[in-house]
């Protein structure tokens, strides 16, 4: 199992942002399969609420192609949602992490944009310089 470029980049940007890595990766079995999530975290737990789970899959989109790249990510998100619908950990939301340069150039647009809102893809934006998130969008 291959760590994509920017894992450990997205992994450090969510430490600053206050998450506490709980898995790297994250193991699934779903049905005969072991699924591999490549981040799981918890926020700090706070006096008045209890922490969020969440469960990133990075993607660099440093190949050739931007759309062939996004198809497999779409992809692989969509069964991901799914075996962790059916996990021990039902509540843990998945999201994407993608490069603010692909996303300002690629996902805010068609046919990217629909697929994302259709499919309820939760993004988290960063910056690879920064080391930082730069956006989460729900």
């Amino acid at each position: 199992m291959a760590k994509d470029i920017f894992h450990d980049t997205v992994k450090l940007a969510l430490q600053k942002d206050g998450w506490i890595i709980t898995h790297d990766p994250y193991r699934l079995r779903y049905g005969i399969a072991d699924i591999y999530i490549d981040l799981a975290a918890e926020e700090a737990i706070a006096a008045e609420k209890a922490g969020r789970k969440i469960a990133v899959e990075v993607k660099s989109f440093v190949s050739g192609s931007t759309i062939s790249e996004f198809h497999t990510a779409l992809g692989q998100f969509l069964n991901y949602r799914i075996a962790l619908e059916a996990s021990e950990e039902p509540d843990r939301i998945l999201y994407l992490a993608v490069p603010r340069d692909v996303y300002q150039t690629f996902l805010r647009f068609e046919p990217a944009k629909t697929a994302i809102n259709r499919y309820d893809v939760r993004l988290i934006i960063y910056n690879s310089d920064r080391e930082a998130i730069e956006q989460w969008i729900e």
